[in-house]
């Protein structure tokens, strides 16, 4: 009774959130317009009440975070097709296949069938999908081949255990994520913008789309990096490449990092954590309290950076940069043969030539290409687009030193964020990644697009008629919501802190 008194008003509004989830995962289609922005909409509103209710009682939150999840584990998603190619592939595997080598569409077309349910599979996942090869790297995959291992005749069976998966790497996600904050000095209810977020719950779980197990992965190396533990870091960082490439885009950032002062981040952990215990130590004096803290202080002095003092440790950098590159290619290593990088490299670069959806730029870019020429330049669009990302973040790799990893997480976000609005193609769970990395920085303007990118689903509002191209009007009130945030707290804001300073 006492729990109720205290906890009512988070309880209704967790009450009524179950109520909500459950429509959308069981009584929704994608193309109901109206219906998916009222409950997406209204799912926003009482996850900001929420967590405004909850105040900093984390237990609650936490429990609530995963009961959302749970709503789902029996859906079949309604706003993504991928799962089922997730589904296909793992199966493939598991019969012998290589899911690089060989399309859903060759098999279809031959009336071959060399997995249970492969028509059913095929129908699911469309033409589009079925007629390329796979681009899931190789931890991906595993988790694929774990859905056929568990449920090999059944898309329910094997939806469910993807699901669980996915919600395994968000509690890992909340378990590092938390011991980052804490290590940054950050409140640890941050995380939650991040596991109580309607769009990662819908997108990530709902749809089940694998950046949570990226993600999981991504955050724990931050941590273990944080902690001075490099080596670590690197294999579990090369484990987060190996479920989705994105991470790969944020090792040039490393490269100041590694200064010869950061070896020592270890000890300067201890060291701090040594002196928070003797603070809180009641047993100790005051004046003994305060002659360990003067101590502590001056061994940290020696440690702390000075820009131009600590020159790179390269060894310690290249043996990162190795260590990844090697377990990802151990990794890819069963898969080799003769076809494999052709045939990969030609799909991954289908999302930067041939793909085109929900972009900002690019879109832009395209305009000027039909003026100048009279047709689509995605050709060449989507080759110097990429450029301009690759020197941008050699930019902040060289001329932005990360000399902490605050300061590391807030250039791997603003590379992120240019990387999206250079992109041809930006699917609404690619948002996941930049909402992770803002939970460790100020700024809000990806928090933002995870609640606008649901407006990103009403480009299908015209496939019923004779244009199926996207509604940029839609497209274009997004993207203005977004980048007037962005433009404010990177530059306006900016600009008026440092005046007032």
């Amino acid at each position: 009774m006492q729990f109720w008194k205290l906890n009512k008003v988070p309880l209704l509004l967790t009450f009524v959130s179950v109520t909500l989830y459950w429509f959308f995962a069981y009584d929704l289609i994608r193309t109901e317009y109206t219906k998916l922005i009222v409950l997406y909409s209204s799912l926003w509103l009482l996850f900001i009440l929420l967590l405004k209710y909850a105040e900093d009682n984390i237990r609650l939150l936490t429990i609530v975070a995963f009961l959302f999840r749970a709503v789902f584990i029996l859906a079949i998603p309604n706003l993504s097709q991928d799962f089922y190619r997730f589904i296909w592939d793992g199966r493939m595997i598991l019969e012998g296949f290589n899911p690089y080598i060989y399309t859903p569409e060759a098999f279809v077309q031959t009336q071959e069938f060399p997995i249970s349910q492969s028509e059913e599979l095929y129908a699911g996942m469309g033409q589009l999908n079925g007629s390329h090869f796979s681009n899931y790297p190789p931890i991906n995959q595993l988790c694929f081949v774990i859905a056929g291992l568990f449920s090999s005749h059944s898309i329910l069976g094997s939806a469910v255990i993807l699901r669980l998966i996915i919600i395994a790497a968000d509690f890992g996600t909340l378990v590092f994520g938390k011991r980052l904050l804490k290590q940054l000095d950050m409140s640890e209810k941050n995380i939650f913008w991040y596991l109580l977020n309607p769009f990662i719950i819908i997108e990530l779980t709902g749809n089940l789309h694998f950046e949570a197990v990226m993600i999981f992965f991504l955050v724990w190396s931050l941590y273990v990096l944080h902690s001075g533990r490099w080596k670590w870091a690197a294999v579990i960082f090369a484990l987060s490449v190996s479920v989705k490439l994105i991470p790969l885009l944020f090792l040039p950032l490393l490269f100041w990092y590694f200064k010869k002062s950061n070896n020592n981040n270890a000890l300067k952990h201890t060291l701090t954590t040594l002196n928070t215990r003797v603070q809180n130590n009641k047993s100790i004096t005051q004046i003994e309290s305060s002659v360990i803290s003067s101590e502590v202080e001056k061994s940290l002095r020696p440690l702390d950076f000075a820009r131009g003092d600590n020159p790179i440790d390269y060894k310690r950098l290249i043996s990162f940069y190795s260590i990844v590159g090697i377990i990802n290619l151990l990794l890819f290593l069963p898969f080799y043969n003769s076809e494999f990088i052709t045939n990969y490299s030609k799909t991954v670069a289908l999302w930067f030539n041939n793909f085109e959806f929900n972009a900002s730029a690019y879109y832009l870019a395209r305009e000027i290409g039909y003026l100048l020429s009279g047709y689509n330049e995605i050709a060449i669009i989507g080759k110097i687009l990429p450029a301009i990302v690759f020197l941008y973040i050699i930019y902040l790799a060289i001329f932005k030193i990360q000399v902490n990893t605050k300061a590391l997480i807030k250039h791997m976000l603003l590379a992120f964020t240019c990387y999206l609005f250079l992109s041809t193609t930006v699917h609404p769970w690619y948002v996941a990644t930049l909402l992770i990395l803002s939970v460790f920085t100020n700024y809000k303007f990806p928090l933002v697009w995870s609640f606008v990118i649901i407006l990103s689903y009403l480009a299908y509002i015209n496939l019923n008629s004779a244009d199926k191209s996207e509604n940029l009007w839609i497209i274009a009130l997004e993207y203005s919501i977004v980048y007037a945030v962005f433009i404010w707290e990177t530059f306006i804001k900016k600009a008026s802190s440092t005046k007032l300073a």
